[in-house]
């Protein structure tokens, strides 16, 4: 049977916030409650009855609580399924089905980020609440597992909206956001592990993320995965695309090649660099950059190493770019730098830390009328483009469109 009713609920969470509403809608719906220490207390000060784990399993908590909800009596009623056999068994050892399994973990990565303290750290490795989401993830046919305050919300919708019972595509979904909070939680702890004589092997696991406004054709779709924020601070224009960060990075490391002695300007278009001088000042160096190749400078991505005074400011808007990569506009000038243009000017204060993930490129029978793609070919969809000033950058197309990579990474934000 696809839907089915929550009758009993086991809660155990590091934090409380949003659980109170969650608590209360399950105690409306007449959810028998099981808890376990500080959830169970904050239970009981709601004025909700709750019974704890040690009253089901006749077992104290232990060994200052690494020990609470490793229990058959806790694992059988989440594991069993809700067959004859099954069932059959829970009756005869007296174990209660538990239909719903609310698991906050220990913090370990802010523990981490806070401390260098060892026996901290690994008193933050959750075991019990661990267990219990793989556990209720399993049994995904009968469990309803919320891994994360972050589904709290989520759940609460879906116990209003469907008077406490839940279909397939529910615990399934929840069975997904289960594991992929148990599989970055441990791939956190064994980077812990790993920083003396490390594995050669690589893990991560990134789960923030931002859209951005299309991948490397307008058609496509994008997403950075990082904190971008922390990376950039955008001072005006559209959102970044794609190619934005593709460009940005590739602006970077060409700036690395040169020291700060002098002030270095560079001029790119999708990827390639346009221009590259160094000079004495700003305002010299972007006038010989410019002059390197002032025609592909239109829409190409500015990058210095020096403060930009106004007159800079000023002869770098009387062009169109897609991206200015700057240490700092100096001072910040009448809004120059800042005033609605079509395109972002960026505050570059390190590179991005995470990759960049797009679709790929649909394939056609015909050649499209879309946009050319980075690699030259033009993909499908209601384009157009300026045969003449295609012809005159001597760009051709193939008559099928050949699938781009699907995972661009920053090579020196990889950790």
């Amino acid at each position: 049977m696809s839907r089915k009713k929550i009758q009993s609920a086991l809660i155990s969470v590091y934090y409380k916030d949003g659980l109170e509403a969650v608590v209360r809608e399950l105690h409306q719906l007449g959810v028998h409650l099981y808890s376990t220490g500080g959830t169970q207390s904050f239970i009981e000060q709601l004025g909700i009855a709750v019974t704890p784990v040690e009253t089901l399993t006749a077992y104290p908590s232990i060994l200052d609580g690494r020990v609470k909800t490793l229990h058959p009596k806790v694992f059988g009623g989440i594991l069993a399924r809700r067959e004859d056999a099954h069932l059959a068994q829970l009756e005869e050892y007296d174990i209660p089905t538990i239909d719903l399994v609310i698991v906050d973990l220990y913090p370990f990565e802010e523990t981490v980020a806070k401390t260098d303290e060892e026996s901290a750290i690994i008193e933050k490795i959750d075991i019990g609440g661990i267990s219990l989401i793989r556990a209720a993830a399993k049994n995904f046919h009968d469990v309803v597992i919320v891994p994360s305050k972050a589904e709290y919300a989520r759940l609460l919708e879906l116990l209003q909206a469907q008077n406490g019972e839940t279909t397939l595509e529910d615990r399934k979904f929840f069975a997904r956001r289960a594991f992929e909070v148990s599989s970055h939680y441990d791939t956190a702890i064994f980077q812990y592990f790993n920083r003396e004589n490390p594995e050669t092997v690589f893990k991560h696991s990134e789960s923030r993320h931002l859209s951005l406004r299309y991948g490397e054709n307008p058609h496509q779709q994008a997403v950075f995965f990082g904190d971008l924020s922390a990376s950039f601070e955008q001072l005006a224009g559209k959102e970044l695309s794609y190619n934005n960060l593709i460009d940005i990075d590739a602006a970077l490391g060409l700036l690395a090649e040169f020291s700060d002695e002098e002030a270095v300007f560079a001029i790119l278009k999708h990827t390639n660099p346009c221009g590259v001088a160094v000079r004495p000042t700003v305002s010299e160096a972007w006038a010989a950059a410019l002059a390197c190749d002032p025609v592909s400078a239109f829409g190409g991505i500015l990058i210095t190493n020096k403060k930009v005074d106004l007159a800079t400011a000023q002869a770098i808007d009387d062009i169109f770019t897609k991206c200015s990569s700057l240490r700092r506009w100096n001072p910040r000038p009448t809004n120059c730098s800042a005033k609605e243009k079509p395109h972002p000017a960026e505050d570059q204060r390190r590179q991005s830390p995470g990759p960049n993930v797009q679709e790929p490129v649909e394939r056609c029978d015909q050649p499209g009328n879309g946009p050319q793609n980075r690699n030259g070919f033009r993909s499908p969809g209601r384009y157009e483009k300026d045969p003449e000033r295609i012809g005159k950058r001597g760009i051709t197309f193939c008559e099928q469109v050949r699938q781009t990579p699907q995972i661009k990474r920053h090579s020196a934000g990889q950790k």
